[in-house]
């Protein structure tokens, strides 16, 4: 064996263990509020720093300490003191920032606590129910995409659609299949208030917490919430359906589609949102983030549309070549990608 090699895999692994190594402080310190804190009153102590977030200051230098090493913060010697820069804070403590990822970071502790059910599956082929997936990997999923819907859904992707924002604007109907959470949909009826927005889910606990989390924005009267999957909400007209992130983990993508193109209004539109990936594999292997996107697809994405009926499974790196064939299939006759980013592809879909 080439020993350079083995030095070149060792020392990949171990930065893979700093990196995991990492989000989980990540997670505490944003569970604990560690970086609110920071941000909000200046550069502290370990002491100053407990005393602002109700812990104790051992266990605060410690994971000071770690973030320091792992480069986040910044320690000044002379005073004892560290420091959040205003650019990690962007991504690691202000909520309402397009940078912000700290909270995708809770995504990981679902995964590493649903390992041994994960095993089982490949050893059975089974699916896993997203109902049985891990609280945390419904709250990371939500926070890893929030920022990015908050950014661009109806800043850049809505506009690009030819005259969606006006119909929305004067009163039309959207459905936001797959909603999860609600956040996209409370998006929606903030941006439109003449609209009327329905948010579909078929997990039971996400249309709970969506109809809290609209309650508690106002908008509890203009959303409505129901637990109704891909193929069962009505078919009575819509304006603008919404897939976003959510194509990929059904098991059965080309009847979600054919459903979409019934319940649509006659020259209505479908705004599709994929993770970012190519139509050519190896290309996929070599993007910048391929690692995450194949490691979200085995532990979420796969699991869960293998355990719907049909288990296509398409896995987070499908492709929009694959969205293009599926949709053609169901009836659409226009197919555009609109824009996209490292995190995305946005594709249009009309009859």
């Amino acid at each position: 064996m080439n020993p350079e090699l083995i030095e070149q895999n060792v020392n990949r692994l171990l930065g893979a263990m700093v990196g995991a190594a990492t989000t989980a402080m990540v997670a505490v310190g944003d569970q604990l509020g560690l970086y609110r804190a920071l941000a909000d009153g200046g550069p502290a102590t370990p002491a100053e720093l407990a005393g602002r977030t109700g812990t104790t200051p051992r266990y605060v230098k410690e994971w000071l300490s770690q973030q320091t090493a792992a480069g986040f913060v910044t320690y000044a010697a002379l005073d004892g003191r560290y420091t959040l820069p205003a650019e990690a804070a962007a991504v690691l403590a202000v909520d309402a920032s397009p940078a912000f990822l700290a909270g995708g970071a809770t995504i990981t502790r679902g995964w590493f606590a649903g390992i041994d059910q994960l095993t089982e599956a490949f050893r059975t082929g089974r699916g896993i129910p997203w109902d049985q997936q891990n609280p945390a990997v419904f709250e990371g999923t939500e926070r890893f995409f929030r920022p990015g819907y908050a950014a661009n859904l109806t800043t850049e992707w809505i506009p690009a659609l030819p005259g969606v924002a006006e119909r929305l604007a004067a009163g039309g109907r959207v459905a936001d299949v797959g909603c999860g959470h609600g956040a996209a949909a409370i998006l929606l009826a903030r941006a439109y208030p003449q609209a009327s927005i329905h948010g579909y889910d078929f997990h039971d606990r996400s249309i709970e917490v969506a109809r809290q989390r609209a309650a508690e924005a106002g908008l509890a009267d203009r959303i409505r919430f129901e637990t109704l999957d891909a193929t069962s909400y009505p078919t009575d007209g819509f304006d603008l359906i919404c897939l976003l992130d959510t194509l990929h983990d059904l098991g059965d993508p080309a009847a979600a589609l054919a459903h979409a193109r019934k319940a649509l209004t006659a020259d209505g539109t479908v705004l599709v949102v994929e993770p970012h990936a190519a139509d050519d594999y190896v290309t996929n292997l070599a993007a910048p983030l391929a690692a995450l996107s194949y490691a979200a697809s085995t532990f979420q994405c796969t699991p869960a549309a293998l355990a719907q009926p049909g288990g296509v499974a398409l896995g987070a790196q499908a492709g929009p070549a694959v969205v293009h064939q599926l949709a053609t299939e169901a009836g659409f006759s226009r197919f555009r990608q609109v824009t996209g980013n490292p995190v995305n592809i946005v594709l249009e879909l009309r009859p």
